[in-house]
């Protein structure tokens, strides 16, 4: 029997068998979401989500999506249920979803116990980690009954992280501080993902120990972190307007010698795959920092 053969009859035989005992995946919470069969009626309730879901081969199994749900193309055609943050749940009850896939962080917990009491499956993620990217694409995946391509967007996305890793996490350090908002000042701590990519391109965080995921902060305390570089853009369109607060704070004797340095928002402040190519901005952003320094002391 051809090899080929065999192979689609083992994969048809695993299928099948999959479907009879039913599919689990363990959500951020810890808890066992189990369906009897692949979600054929999948709603999210935030746009990372929708990506995700997208990405791991489940955006035809989609039929409703938050505001803000723009990437891919196709997610912009989806009904909408309110935004991440005030979800309609009567919306979301009427789309008669076999799977609701929610964002921790980001819904009210409130919905989700509530969607859970009227008998719903829901799988809530929370990707701190550019860890958490694959595995979360796998378990979607096998959710979604679209495994095959899930595997291989994880796995794509884990050579991506592999490659940038061997190329820039060893190089000298580079103090990082990332403005998610400008007005009130915002950051990230470290166990946000962004913190994450920080490291992963040899930059240090200058407010990873910070108590809180996005601290609000004060100019003086960036001041007090010394950081040698600032990046963002969700406050920005252009590298210029994002840049130009800071050129302004150059009038701190601390901040003259900062750069700013902008990173798209959709590459970096949603935690897709799409996050490595905010990954290799970032990591390229720094190398500039490094070149500096060297002119610098010549």
């Amino acid at each position: 029997m051809p090899q080929t053969l065999i192979t689609l009859l083992l994969g048809l035989a695993a299928s099948t068998a999959l479907h009879a005992a039913g599919i689990s995946a363990v959500d951020d919470r810890g808890v066992r979401v189990e369906l009897a069969a692949p979600a054929q009626r999948i709603v999210a309730l935030a746009p990372s989500i929708t990506e995700l879901v997208f990405a791991a081969g489940g955006g035809a199994q989609l039929v409703g999506v938050p505001r803000f749900s723009d990437f891919p193309a196709a997610a912009k055609t989806i009904a909408q249920i309110g935004d991440a943050s005030r979800i309609d749940l009567e919306r979301v009850l009427s789309l008669k979803p076999d799977l609701v896939i929610g964002w921790k962080t980001g819904n009210h917990a409130a919905d989700f116990e509530r969607l859970e009491q009227l008998g719903f499956a829901v799988f809530v993620a929370e990707p701190g980690t550019l860890e958490a990217i694959p595995r979360l694409l796998r378990a979607l995946g096998m959710l979604a009954g679209s495994a095959a391509g899930a595997e291989q967007a994880a796995g794509d996305f884990e050579r991506g992280i592999a490659a940038l890793s061997a190329r820039y996490a060893a190089r000298s350090r580079v103090k990082v501080f990332y403005e998610i908002w400008h007005q009130p000042l915002m950051t990230v701590n470290g166990r946000h993902m962004i913190s994450d990519v920080i490291g992963l391109c040899g930059g240090s965080n200058v407010f990873s120990a910070a108590p809180m995921l996005t601290p609000v902060i004060s100019i003086e305390s960036v001041l007090a972190a010394q950081p040698e570089v600032v990046l963002g853009g969700s406050s920005a369109t252009t590298p210029g307007e994002f840049a130009a607060p800071w050129v302004r704070n150059q009038a701190y004797a601390g901040l003259r010698q900062v750069r700013a340095m902008y990173v798209d928002p959709d590459y970096i402040q949603r935690q897709t795959p799409r996050i490595l190519q905010g990954a290799q901005a970032i990591c390229e952003h720094l190398e500039t920092v490094r070149a500096a320094r060297v002119v610098g002391t010549k």
